[in-house]
């Protein structure tokens, strides 16, 4: 008896010891790594495409300005200004040859890192380690703290395959332990919700490597961990407002505004828009869709947006242009989106109109699905709530009194 006491003894002693020890290394991975508070503080993240502002997150924000309102949500007080510093197509050598300019001449106290999906196709792996310890120490040389950021979880291809990634990842968190800094493993991050729930973390990819707004606000809810070592949540983000600030200032200026919109809007637009302001001039240009597939709507909105150039796109895909499988959808619904906007920050202005809004029933198989993927690309939608039995109409023009 007394041996099962003395075992049982120093089984809680051992349990209490190791519950310690995890608590202690908890406090530790969530000591900021800065003081936010009145005092301005300034990040900049350097990094590629998935860190630049472009088509695949709406054309107005990614993770890094994500960063900045995810801070301050965990930290009220924060004076924090976060620069993005993220240009496609970039590798670490890029980022070296720019890193006065883009970041050094910011005078930031941060400097978030991430690089990989192009070095992976253009750098060996040796010189890859070498260029991020050369961007470390040139930042440490004028005081400000660095972050490594792995590149985000990918679908598998021949151009980017997973295995190749993940060895790259391994040399950014390599070279982290060895200069002692801190780490957004971003890869295993979204890993792990691959794992968890492989469809829930496709609706997170605008394409196959590229994060759509969904994806980017994840991100910027991981760096915003590591950086304060508090959680805040973007979920409830919307778009900034207004959606079509572009089209509103020429309605209000009386200059011609240029649309390439889905019947029937093509029709119903430029009304809508005279509800709002009587003296528009709106030019409007129908962008077939009868008896048109979705692979042959993804093939026009790449032939044609970017080439016109428009003011204002209006996407209305109707419930008939669909395919077999809820990925091929994803994939070109996507698709029609991201060449429905230009290739960098916004330059005309595109919201999506949900096929209920022309056909309100029956409900279709994936009515919510096209909610998602819009919300996901960070795109705003003219929608039908349910029993609103108002037109299309009015429908519009309701919408569109909302935006000022």
């Amino acid at each position: 008896m007394m041996l099962i006491a003395f075992v049982r003894r120093w089984s809680c002693l051992v349990l209490l010891l190791i519950f310690g020890l995890q608590l202690a290394r908890a406090e530790e991975e969530a000591k900021p790594l800065l003081a936010l508070g009145e005092k301005p503080v300034t990040i900049v993240c350097l990094g590629d495409s998935v860190t630049g502002v472009y088509y695949h997150t709406g054309g107005r924000r990614a993770y890094p300005e994500m960063l900045e309102i995810a801070i301050k949500l965990a930290i009220p007080k924060s004076n924090v200004t976060v620069i993005n510093a993220g240009i496609s197509g970039h590798t670490t050598q890029n980022g070296l040859d720019r890193l006065d300019r883009d970041v050094l001449g910011k005078k930031p106290d941060l400097v978030t890192v991430s690089f990989g999906l192009n070095d992976m196709t253009r750098i060996a792996e040796d010189q890859f380690r070498k260029n991020l310890e050369t961007i470390v120490a040139r930042c440490r040389a004028i005081k400000a703290d660095v972050v490594l950021c792995t590149p985000n979880a990918v679908i598998n291809t021949g151009g980017r395959p997973t295995e190749k990634l993940e060895r790259y990842c391994e040399v950014i968190r390599a070279t982290a332990r060895d200069l002692k800094l801190a780490v957004c493993d971003q890869y295993r991050a979204g890993d792990a919700l691959r794992t968890k729930d492989a469809w829930g973390w496709r609706l997170t990819l605008s394409d196959e490597i590229h994060p759509n707004m969904d994806g980017h606000k994840l991100m910027a809810e991981e760096l915003c961990r590591t950086i304060t070592g508090k959680s805040a949540s973007l979920k409830d983000v919307g778009p900034p407002s207004p959606v079509i600030s572009k089209t509103l200032e020429l309605a209000k200026q009386s200059k011609p505004i240029r649309v390439l919109a889905m019947p029937p809007f093509d029709k119903l637009i430029g009304p809508a828009i005279k509800r709002q302001h009587p003296n528009a001039v709106v030019e409007a240009t129908a962008w077939p869709t009868e008896g048109k597939s979705l692979a042959e709507l993804e093939q026009a909105a790449k032939q044609t947006v970017r080439a016109m150039k428009p003011d204002l796109v209006v996407l209305a895909i109707p419930r008939v242009a669909t395919v077999d499988s809820d990925e091929q959808f994803v994939n070109l619904y996507s698709w029609v989106m991201n060449w429905s906007l230009s290739f960098g920050q916004l330059e005309w202005d595109c919201f999506v109109v949900h096929p209920s809004v022309v056909t309100p029933a029956p409900i279709a198989p994936r009515d919510n699905l096209v909610r998602q993927l819009v919300q996901a690309q960070h795109l705003s939608l003219v929608d039908r709530t349910a029993g609103d039995d108002a037109s299309a109409v009015d429908l519009l023009a309701k919408w569109l009194a909302q935006q000022r």
